[in-house]
């Protein structure tokens, strides 16, 4: 039996072989709070589909006011 990184309850080991370290219950509100960090960094660009902001250069190259 696997033990959960977040609450420290059991799982199965066939879930650990898949790669999670996570319980199925704190796998689901772990991958609610990333799914919202994503959604509120993404830049939407001018005729393009939104973009995922990973970097801060990255971001400010998308300002087309920025002048230095």
């Amino acid at each position: 039996m696997a033990m959960c990184w977040c609450c420290g309850e059991g799982f199965p080991d066939a879930r650990k072989v898949l790669g999670y370290s996570l319980c199925i219950v704190c796998g689901v509100e772990h991958a609610k709070e990333v799914g919202f960090m994503r959604r509120s960094m993404v830049q939407p660009i001018n005729k393009s589909t939104p973009t995922l902001i990973t970097d801060l250069d990255m971001l400010k190259q998308l300002n087309p006011k920025r002048t230095t």
